[in-house]
């Protein structure tokens, strides 16, 4: 390989490039074609991130000596998705490619004909307007769109129009985006997404989950790093019925909020009742779990009881056999992975 910088244009130019690396391999093998030149690009751009920052090269240099290559690949993903996340350069446009995936998966496992595109760089219907990150096109009719824009930004305020100073400097607020990409992209319905680690408290006072301005949008917050964004999708659903349904008639807003509200409310609540019933079997799962230890503990102390019984003493391996318990170790991870199966 043969790299070479053209100080002239700043570009980095490659003569000839090969890698074997079997993980590399793989990711770009499950990639459609026409989508690998691009995912190059952004995969080095990410690496040269990655590597900018300290604390994950020194991540980097410790860890290739110390782990082995499956480990250390989890490993490393892991933390430089967690660093990246947080860098604002990256995290806004990571936050897209996730969403409109997610999003794209949701819709083949429905049975849905949506289909979620990136508008990337592109200007909508505003001159020099590219807000909008998402466009959802309803079974796949271009004009029969909802527009997502992704705000992974705690400095991005609700700004109720009743609290809206024009005479200040402008910044971007959830009402904002939602109007400005509902023009932007011509779109029926339009949802903003924040992440719960990164949303200012006067989004989170407004709604916790899933939110409904009337006649400006839904809001809906997710959990990223717990890759949780059911939230999402019942904003979606949501905003979708609303996108499919609405007639050009004179509607009453003040009726078709408390619907919304109570749709909202009551899917929570279903929502809340899951979480409960995953719960119970969680702890249920820690307690077979904690019982299958201690069965394993008692077998495994009545054998040596046993022997010493018999024999009237243990000897030196048997003494370090007994103190370790390796076996009960062994033992207890297949009926683990078992009870984590159930």
């Amino acid at each position: 390989m043969t790299l070479s910088l053209n100080q002239k244009l700043k570009r980095v130019e490659i003569s000839s490039f090969e890698l074997d690396n079997e993980i590399v391999f793989n990711y770009f093998d499950n990639l459609p074609a026409a989508e690998r030149d691009e995912k190059l690009i952004r995969s080095i751009y990410i690496g040269v991130l990655a590597l900018m920052e300290d604390r994950i090269s020194a991540f980097l240099s410790k860890t290739s000596n110390e782990l082995g290559t499956e480990l250390e690949s989890l490993k490393m993903i892991f933390e430089m998705k967690k660093e990246l996340f947080y860098k604002s350069s990256i995290k806004g446009a990571l936050a897209e490619d996730e969403i409109a995936e997610y999003l794209n998966e949701y819709f083949k496992s429905k049975g849905l004909k949506d289909v979620a595109l990136l508008s990337g760089n592109s200007r909508g219907a505003l001159p020099k307007n590219k807000t909008g990150d998402i466009i959802c096109q309803v079974n796949g009719e271009s004009d029969l769109k909802i527009t997502i824009e992704c705000k992974f930004d705690k400095s991005v305020k609700l700004g109720e129009i009743d609290s809206k100073n024009i005479f200040t400097r402008r910044t971007d607020t959830a009402w904002s985006q939602l109007i400005e990409s509902d023009a932007n992209r011509n779109s029926k319905v339009s949802l903003i997404v924040f992440d719960i680690s990164l949303v200012d408290n006067s989004v989170l006072k407004y709604t916790e989950n899933v939110g409904y301005i009337p006649e400006i949008g839904f809001i809906a917050i997710i959990d990223s790093q717990k890759g949780d964004y059911k939230n999402l999708v019942i904003a979606y659903m949501l905003a979708r019925d609303i996108a499919i349904n609405a007639k050009e008639v004179e509607l009453d807003k003040d009726i078709l909020s408390v619907l919304i509200t109570r749709i909202i409310k009551d899917i929570q609540e279903i929502t809340a009742i899951k979480n409960l019933v995953n719960k119970n079997i969680d702890n249920n799962k820690e307690i077979l779990k904690q019982i299958e230890k201690s069965i394993l503990l008692m077998e495994f102390n009545q054998k040596y009881l046993t022997q010493f019984l018999k024999t009237g003493s243990l000897t030196k391996k048997d003494l370090l056999n007994f103190y370790m318990g390796e076996n009960v170790k062994e033992n207890y991870r297949i009926i683990e992975k078992e009870i984590n199966e159930l």
